[in-house]
């Protein structure tokens, strides 16, 4: 969470369109239906009638009745009679098709009935859902609001949008950069979106402060951990994975890739890949080289335990500035913002949560919403 009836008329000019929306409006929907209701049951009462008169008596629907024959006549009045009794056969089932269509009336009676009632409780129904979406929206806002000003931000931060149905491209160019077979390498997602995404890595101070102010103010974020330094508190991280945090993997305990053999890049990078899973039920898709240095051969290794892209970053916070790449000092849409978890030091001058103001502050300003690297990677 980012704290973010219709009326028939003739067409115009045509003779009688006046007079056709006048009468629409006089007479309304209810008194349309009870007028065609009324003009299917004196339908279907005088075909009922009128078919139980034939069935009474079956002679009505053939020739006079003739003095009996004899002879020749006798053979010839036989077509008659059976003339006759089709006749009335099919006077029967006229009657029958007529009660059915009785019952449909009364039954499309029923249903009119019943509308009135219907309608007014339906309307009654939406509008209550209505003003009770209405509320808990205010409420929101309000809870939104409020978080806002407690933890001390400039503005309320701004909502991301929806998560891409399909996740962008990741092509060597602008932002990326790619081999055939290997995990991309991503500095800035590419993407149109005015998103950045926020990373903290190390694991190295687990501030209780920075875990609820992001959880709050529904910061999304991923944090890419070195195990010799979360290792005295994976609950915290997990904590955070609750609150939708992603942990991905940072190695072991963050060297510098480029000095390492075979061996020990699986190590350092497959074995904590192993171990993230265990801690947080969910294997890692992400991996941040330390320092932000790789070689093809900890691309391979890392592909080879199931890392899918390498993220790095294009700015860096800290608790009292931000670090751009770019000349004009301004976020674009996709980038990577990097940070660390970390206490006040010399070099770290403030808290966690004055680092996270001072991100979500700049992205706010500037009309950026802080966006989960995961929906986009």
């Amino acid at each position: 969470m980012a704290i973010p009836s219709t009326v028939p008329s003739s067409a115009p000019g045509t003779p009688g369109a006046r007079g056709t929306r006048t009468r629409a409006r006089r007479s309304g929907p209810g008194r349309r239906h009870r007028r065609g209701l009324a003009a299917l049951t004196a339908l279907a009462t005088l075909t009922v009638g009128c078919s139980a008169l034939y069935a009474q008596d079956p002679a009505r629907t053939s020739a006079p009745a003739a003095p009996p024959a004899t002879g020749a006549a006798a053979v010839q009045a036989v077509p008659a009679a059976q003339a006759q009794a089709q006749a009335g056969q099919a006077a029967q089932a006229q009657a029958a098709q007529a009660a059915q269509a009785a019952q449909a009336v009364l039954a499309a009676q029923a249903a009119l009935a019943a509308m009135p009632a219907a309608r007014p409780q339906a309307a009654a129904g939406q509008e209550l859902n209505a003003r009770v979406s209405a509320a808990e929206q205010q409420a929101g806002m309000q809870q939104a609001l409020a978080a806002a000003r407690r933890w001390g931000l400039a503005a309320l931060p701004l909502r991301a949008p929806a998560p891409p149905a399909v996740k962008p491209e990741l092509a060597d160019g602008p932002g990326v950069k790619r081999a055939p077979g290997l995990p991309p390498v991503v500095y800035r997602v590419p993407t149109t979106d005015k998103v950045v995404f926020l990373t903290v890595d190390d694991g190295a101070e687990k501030d209780p402060q920075f875990a609820a102010m992001a959880a709050e103010l529904g910061v999304p974020m991923s944090a890419f951990l070195s195990d010799y330094l979360a290792r005295s508190d994976y609950g915290y991280f997990r904590a955070l994975q609750a609150h939708g945090v992603t942990l991905n993997n940072h190695t072991l305990t963050h060297p510098d890739l480029r000095r390492l053999d075979a061996d020990a890049l699986r190590r350092e990078i497959c074995d904590q890949q192993d171990h993230l899973q265990q801690v947080s039920g969910t294997r890692p898709r992400l991996f941040r080289p330390p320092y932000g240095e790789y070689t093809e051969a900890a691309l391979r290794t890392a592909a080879s335990c199931g890392v899918t892209a390498f993220p790095l970053w294009n700015e860096e916070a800290f608790p009292d500035h931000l670090e751009w790449r770019y000349a004009d000092q301004k976020f674009h849409p996709g980038d990577i913002v990097l940070t660390h978890f970390r206490a006040p030091s010399t070099d770290w001058k403030g808290t966690m949560p004055d680092m996270l103001r001072r991100v979500v502050d700049a992205a706010t300003a500037q009309g950026f919403a802080i966006a989960r690297l995961e929906d986009y990677l």
